[in-house]
C-alpha cells in the first residue's frame, strides 16, 4: 500500500533574501556555467547545498547545511504538511499548469512492485548521491512520481486550496512560476491519502536518487530504533503529479549521430519499412504533431529533411525479442532497435560518444548544418500513458525516452532525516 506523510519542511526564511536568487535546477541540469551564476547571485543560493563547487563538496554542504540552520537562513516548520506545488509556464506558444505536490512517500525496492521505474540507471550518479545523502542527513530535492487520479479529487482539492494567497511565489530561471501552499488540515490530508490506496506509483525523474535513498534507508536500519516504521528515513521526499493533469507535459528527446551519416543504401533499406518524402527543414515539427497517431520520424543529413511514416508496426517484431506490445510500440524503440541497430547496423552507441540528446529541434538542425553532428533524427514524445503501461509490465525503456518539462525546482522544501525525525 502507498504511503504519503505529511512532513515538517525545511525552508527558506526572509532572512535568506529574494527567494528568487535562492532557488535552482535539480543538480543535474546545473552545468558549470550554471554553478557560477547561481554562486554570484546569493550566498545562500541552494546550489551551495546540491552542487558545491568546492573540494569536498560533501562535507561543505554539510557544514554549510548545519550553519544555515544555526543562524535560522533555513527553519523546521512547526507543523507538518503537505505542499501543493503548481508551475505555470508556456511552451509553444500555449500556456500550462502543471498541478501536483510535495509529500513524504514511504519508500519501497522496485521488486515490491508498488514505485515502478521506467528507465536504467547507472552506477556514477547513484554513488555521487549516496554520498551527499550520508553526509547531509538530508534529503535535499524531490523526487518525480506519477500516481492515477481519474476523478480528479486531489486536483479539485488542490484547485480550491490555490484559490488563497500561496506561500510560496517565485519565478525560476527559465520563466517557469512557481507557486506553494501549504496544506495541514487533517481531513484534506486524509482525503488525498484516500487516492492512494491500491495504487502503483511510477517514477517519472530521479531514478538514481530514488534508489539511493533506499540503499540509505537500508544502511540506516541498521542502527534504528524499534518504531522504524515511522523514522523519517523510510520515507522521501517526492513530487507527485497525477497522469490525469492536463499540464503534465512529456517533451521529445531527439536523437543526434556524430560520427555516421544514413547512406544511401540504408536510406532504400529504409525504404521498405517506412515512406520517405523530402521536406522542409522549418516543417520538422508541423509534421511530427500532424502524424502523432502515427510511427513517423524525421531524419535531418546534408541540409535535407526527410520524412519517415512507417508502413506496417508490426515489422517491428523481426527487430525485437520477447516484450509487450506497448514495449514494441515506444517510437524510441523503433528507433534505436529497428532503425539504428537493425538497418543501419549500428553497434551500442556511447552517450557523448556516438550519440547525442537534444530537446529542441531546431538546436539539433544547427548542429548538424555547423558539422557538430553528422544526421539527426527527430520523433515524437513519449506519452505519459505509455510510461505507466510500459512500467506495470516492469520493462525498461530506452535512456532519454521521457523529459518531462519544467523540472521540479530545488529549494523550496527539504527534509531532515537527522537521528529521531518522525513522520506520524
Amino acid at each position: 500500500m502507498v504511503d504519503i506523510r505529511p512532513f515538517k519542511a525545511i525552508r527558506y526564511t526572509e532572512k535568506a533574501g529574494d527567494i528568487e536568487k535562492l532557488i535552482v535546477q535539480p543538480y543535474d541540469k546545473i552545468d558549470a556555467e550554471m554553478q557560477i551564476q547561481y554562486y554570484n547571485q546569493s550566498d545562500y543560493n541552494y546550489c551551495r547545498l546540491t552542487l558545491p563547487s568546492e573540494e569536498n563538496r560533501y562535507e561543505i554542504a554539510r557544514q554549510r547545511l548545519e550553519r544555515w540552520l544555526l543562524e535560522e537562513i533555513l527553519v523546521k516548520d512547526d507543523v507538518p504538511g503537505i505542499y501543493i506545488y503548481y508551475q505555470e509556464f508556456e511552451l509553444f506558444g500555449k500556456k500550462y499548469v502543471r498541478k501536483g505536490f510535495i509529500g513524504a512517500l514511504r519508500l519501497h525496492p522496485f521488486e515490491e512492485k508498488i514505485v515502478l521505474p521506467h528507465e536504467k540507471t547507472h552506477k556514477g550518479p547513484k554513488i555521487d548521491r549516496l554520498n551527499m545523502l550520508k553526509t547531509t542527513r538530508h534529503t535535499l530535492e524531490t523526487g518525480f512520481i506519477l500516481y492515477s487520479d481519474p476523478d480528479k479529487k486531489t486536483i479539485n482539492l488542490f484547485d480550491e486550496i490555490s484559490k488563497q494567497p500561496p506561500l510560496i511565489n517565485a519565478k525560476d530561471d527559465l520563466g517557469v512560476i512557481n507557486r506553494i501552499w501549504k496544506l495541514s488540515d487533517s481531513v484534506h490530508i486524509k482525503i488525498v491519502q484516500e487516492v492512494f490506496k491500491d495504487q502503483q506509483l511510477v517514477i517519472a525523474d530521479g531514478h538514481h536518487r530514488y534508489e539511493t535513498a533506499v540503499t540509505y534507508r537500508n544502511m540506516r536500519r541498521e542502527t534504528a530504533d524499534p518504531l522504524k516504521e515511522d523514522n523519517a528515513t523510510e520515507f522521501r521526499m517526492t513530487y507527485l503529479v497525477p497522469v490525469e493533469d492536463e499540464g503534465l507535459v512529456i517533451l521529445a528527446t531527439h536523437r543526434c549521430l556524430a560520427k555516421v551519416k544514413v547512406s544511401e543504401e540504408k536510406m532504400n533499406e529504409l525504404k521498405i519499412f517506412f515512406d520517405l518524402n523530402e521536406i522542409l527543414k522549418s516543417d520538422i515539427p508541423k509534421f511530427l504533431e500532424e502524424n502523432r497517431d502515427k510511427h513517423v520520424f524525421v531524419l535531418y543529413q546534408d541540409g535535407r529533411a526527410v520524412s519517415l511514416i512507417m508502413k506496417d508496426p508490426s515489422s517491428i517484431n523481426r527487430y525485437v525479442g520477447e516484450v509487450s506490445d506497448d514495449f514494441k510500440s515506444l517510437d524510441v524503440v523503433i528507433l534505436r532497435d529497428m532503425i539504428f541497430h537493425g538497418i543501419m547496423g549500428l553497434g551500442d552507441l556511447h552517450i557523448d560518444d556516438d550519440i547525442f540528446y537534444e530537446r529542441w529541434w531546431n538546436e539539433a538542425v544547427e548542429e548538424v548544418d555547423n558539422g557538430t553532428y553528422q544526421v539527426a533524427f527527430f520523433l515524437n514524445p513519449t506519452s505519459a500513458d505509455q510510461v505507466l503501461k510500459v512500467a506495470k509490465h516492469g520493462e525498461r525503456m530506452p535512456q532519454k525516452a521521457t523529459d518531462f518539462y519544467p523540472k521540479m525546482i530545488s529549494g523550496f522544501t527539504m527534509l531532515s532525516l537527522e537521528e529521531g525525525e518522525k513522520l506520524l
